[in-house]
């Protein structure tokens, strides 16, 4: 029995750090894709409008500045709300374990009897776990409320990872205006973000469900209908104001 256990949380250790690992991959693709969409399809318009590359690479980098500030805040407090809801989460089990332990022990009979363990098998897994406090509380943090994940986290370091991902993706389309004529730049860029925003869906379906295939078009379908957007409305003020 103690076997078994023993292969469970080994199991549940290589599954945390797998977590930990999609997690950190989650937070590149999300500033690295939102970051280039949306500095794409701001320069394909500023562009459009303008025929100018100063311009284009001024409002260029003041939107990729303006962006991975922007998610970079957003990851942050998102991730220190999350964390700060797993303390409040954790402090009201420990409560719970010192003051109603009966209540308590019955749960993690509960969690272990789904799971298919019977008899003595299960009072022998209730007994253990509950013998160890900080096992105790770690199995209802995880199995009852699942928030193993939330444990782990690091606001700063979430917000800095999104932040440089996100600048690193606005650069994309914007580098080729540094080097190229404006309507060279424009094709090169929107190709460039193209290939990019497929790798970042190729790889998405690595870390959730999907082909890679499907999930690469989807994710460059999308950049591409925002960077037209862009582009469209960039020609509609340019006929407009010039």
């Amino acid at each position: 029995m103690f076997v078994k256990i023993k292969k469970n949380v080994k199991d549940h250790m290589k599954k945390e750090r797998s977590t930990q690992a999609g997690s950190l991959l989650r937070q590149v693709i999300l500033g690295g894709q939102d970051g280039l969409v949306n500095v794409l399809g701001l320069i394909l318009g500023v562009a459009a409008a303008t025929n100018d590359a100063r311009i284009v690479i001024i409002a260029g980098l003041a939107a990729t500045m303006a962006e991975s500030i922007s998610m970079a805040a957003v990851a942050y407090t998102s991730s220190k709300a999350e964390k700060e809801y797993y303390q409040k989460e954790l402090a009201r089990e420990m409560w719970e374990i010192r003051h109603i332990p009966e209540m308590e022990r019955e749960e993690i009979k509960i969690i272990y009897y789904k799971k298919g363990f019977r008899g003595k098998q299960l009072s022998g897994i209730v007994r253990k776990i509950t013998s160890d406090k900080k096992l105790w509380l770690d199995v209802m943090m995880s199995e009852e409320l699942g928030l193993a994940e939330s444990r782990t986290k690091n606001p700063i370091a979430e917000g800095v990872v999104v932040g440089l991902s996100a600048l690193i993706g606005s650069l994309i389309p914007l580098a080729p205006f540094f080097f190229l004529a404006v309507s060279n730049a424009m094709a090169w860029g929107l190709a460039v973000s193209i290939l990019s925003l497929f790798i970042f869906g190729a790889i998405k379906s690595k870390i959730t469900v999907g082909h890679w295939a499907r999930s690469g078009i989807e994710m460059a379908v999308v950049g591409t209908v925002a960077a037209i957007l862009g582009y469209l409305i960039g020609v509609l003020l340019g006929s407009v104001y010039y």
